[in-house]
C-alpha cells in the first residue's frame, strides 16, 4: 500500500554490498520500502565487491560515504545526516550500529534510529581472546539500546541480546528478514551450466556461506567424508574466506578433494539450491541463517545443526527438516543420509515461507518507519 502523505526518507547504512547475509538482506530491504512509497537511500561505507548492486531498484539512491571501516564513519555520517536531514536512519552489524546512533546523537537532526541485530553475541564471544572484539560488543551492548528502536532478525537472537544488555525483551521487535522475492525465485529457474548436474550423476550437497569459523565447514567436510562411505555423492560450497585453504587440505587429508567442490562466491547461488539433493547448514553459530531460508524456497530438502540462533525457529522444531546437534559430524552425516533417502524431504509451504517474504518483512518495517 502506498503512503499517501509526504515520503519519508529512510536510510539503509551499512558498511558496503559484499556477498554476506546482511547485505542481501539490506537490498531486499531497500526494494520492500521503496514500493510502499518510502524515498530510500543506501548508504554504504564503500561501494567495492558490490554484489547485489544489480539486485536493487533504479528507485533507490546509493550513496557512499567513503569510509572503508566502520568504527572511523562518525563524522562523515554527522555531515551527512546534517546535509540531507532524513527521518529514519536504520543500520546494520556492529560497527555500524554504533556509528548510527552516536552520529544521530551527536547530530541532532531529529532522525529516527532503528538499530538490526544480526548476530547472536553470546555465541561470537565463545572462545575468542580478542580484546577489541571484546570492547567492541560491550560498546555494543551499551550503545544499541540507546538506538530509538531495537530490531532483531529472530526470537532466539532478541533474547540473547536482552540478557546480555540487560534490557527489557519487549523493548526489541523480531522482524525475520525479506528473503524470498520473485527476483529470487526467478533467478532459481536460470539454466546452470555445471557437469555435476547432468543427468545420470551423484547426487550433490550443497553448503552456502562465507569459508569462516562460524559457519563449521570442517565440520560439514568431516560428515560428508562419512557419508561417502556409504554412498557416492558429491559435495559444493558457495563462498569464499579465509578458512579456505584449511578446508582444501582437509578435504585432501580425508581423500574426498575430488568429491569436493569450492567454486568461490557465485553470482546465482540460487540456480545450485534448485538443483541440489540437500542442502546443509553446518553453523556453529547463527542469528538467522539466510541461505536455509532461501534453500526451502528453493525447494530443496535441507539439515541443520540446531545452533543458536534461527535454524530451529525456520524449520519449525525440526518439522520441515532434521536438526542436530553442533559440531558432531556423526549426527550430521546421519541426516544427510536420511535427507538423501526421505524422498518427502522437501516439502515446505507457502504458509511455512510467508513470514520470509519481501512483502511481511516490508510491511514490519514500513510500520516502523511510519
Amino acid at each position: 500500500m502506498m503512503l499517501s502523505a509526504k515520503k519519508k526518507t529512510v536510510v539503509l547504512f551499512i558498511p558496503d554490498l559484499g556477498s554476506g547475509g546482511a547485505e542481501r538482506v539490506f537490498a531486499n530491504l531497500a526494494g520492500a520500502l521503496a514500493e510502499r512509497g518510502f524515498e530510500v537511500v543506501l548508504l554504504v561505507g564503500v561501494l567495492k565487491d558490490a554484489a547485489y548492486l544489480e539486485t536493487i531498484p533504479r528507485s533507490v539512491r546509493i550513496c557512499e560515504l567513503g569510509c572503508l571501516h566502520m568504527r572511523f564513519a562518525v563524522p562523515g555520517l554527522i555531515r551527512y545526516l546534517r546535509r540531507e536531514r532524513p527521518q529514519v536512519l536504520i543500520s546494520a552489524l556492529d560497527h555500524c550500529n554504533l556509528a548510527a546512533v552516536l552520529a544521530a546523537k551527536v547530530a541532532r537532526v531529529g532522525v529516527r534510529t532503528i538499530a538490526t541485530l544480526h548476530q547472536t553475541i553470546s555465541q561470537s564471544l565463545l572462545g575468542t581472546h580478542s580484546f577489541r572484539k571484546r570492547l567492541v560488543i560491550r560498546a555494543v551492548l551499551m550503545g544499541v539500546p540507546l538506538a530509538d528502536e531495537i530490531v532483531s532478525v529472530s526470537r532466539g537472537t532478541a533474547d540473547d541480546f536482552a540478557r546480555l544488555a540487560k534490557i527489557s525483551r519487549e523493548r526489541i521487535t523480531v522482524i525475520y528478514n525479506p528473503v524470498i522475492g520473485p527476483t529470487m525465485l526467478r533467478a532459481a529457474e536460470e539454466l546452470l551450466d555445471h557437469p555435476w548436474f547432468q543427468p545420470g550423476q551423484p547426487a550433490v550437497v550443497l553448503g552456502v556461506g562465507r569459508l569462516t569459523a562460524q559457519k563449521d565447514f570442517p565440520n560439514l567436510l568431516r560428515a560428508f567424508a562419512r557419508v561417502r562411505k556409504a554412498r557416492e555423492v558429491r559435495l559444493i560450497i558457495l563462498g569464499e574466506g579465509e578458512e579456505r585453504s584449511t578446508l582444501e587440505q582437509l578435504a585432501r587429508s580425508l581423500g574426498i578433494a575430488d568429491q569436493v567442490a569450492l567454486p568461490g562466491v557465485v553470482r546465482n547461488p540460487y540456480v545450485y539450491m534448485k538443483r541440489a539433493s540437500l542442502f546443509a547448514l553446518s553453523s556453529a553459530w547463527e542469528a538467522l541463517p539466510t541461505v536455509l531460508i532461501e534453500a526451502m524456497a528453493c525447494g530443496c530438502p535441507v539439515v541443520s545443526t540446531d545452533c543458536m540462533s534461527g535454524p530451529r525457529e525456520i524449520l519449525q522444531d525440526g518439522r520441515l527438516g532434521r536438526l542436530v546437534p553442533p559440531r558432531d559430524e556423526n549426527a550430521l552425516a546421519e541426516a544427510i543420509l536420511a535427507g538423501l533417502s526421505d524422498k518427502r524431504s522437501g516439502r515446505v509451504s507457502d504458509a511455512d515461507l510467508l513470514p520470509f517474504t519481501h512483502q511481511v518483512a516490508g510491511d514490519a518495517y514500513a510500520s516502523l518507519c511510519s
